[in-house]
């Protein structure tokens, strides 16, 4: 089990989380070694833009959502690159980056889980 997956099952038990992850995939919105905080997440609630940390094929990624299938249930994952991870349902969308280096995040008001 990675960090991620570590984090992922804090973050779906119920628990807030603040990390540092690496890499460069999301620059500049996140970059690596960034603290960031992440919160359990409504998935019906998530947008285009917003980043959160959800599992796709097995892997799990601090990502951007990329597009939305309301209907469907599920959300599209991408890098800031414009990589597309893929498509993934609401049950593998375990947080919301509510803040990155203490600089909240944009339109994260509400989407929070209590």
């Amino acid at each position: 089990m990675g960090a991620l997956d570590m984090v992922a099952a804090r973050v779906a038990g119920g628990a807030t989380v603040q990390f540092r992850p690496s890499g460069s995939s999301m620059v500049p919105l996140v970059r690596s070694r960034q603290l960031v905080t992440v919160s359990p997440v409504d998935p019906a609630l998530v947008e285009v833009g917003d980043i959160v940390l959800a599992k796709v094929a097995g892997t799990v990624y601090l990502h951007l959502v990329s597009a939305v299938d309301a209907a469907g249930g599920r959300v599209q994952i991408s890098n800031n690159r414009g990589r597309v991870n893929g498509w993934t349902g609401h049950a593998k969308v375990y947080g919301i980056c509510v803040s990155v280096e203490g600089v909240p995040r944009p339109r994260t008001a509400g989407k929070s889980l209590p």
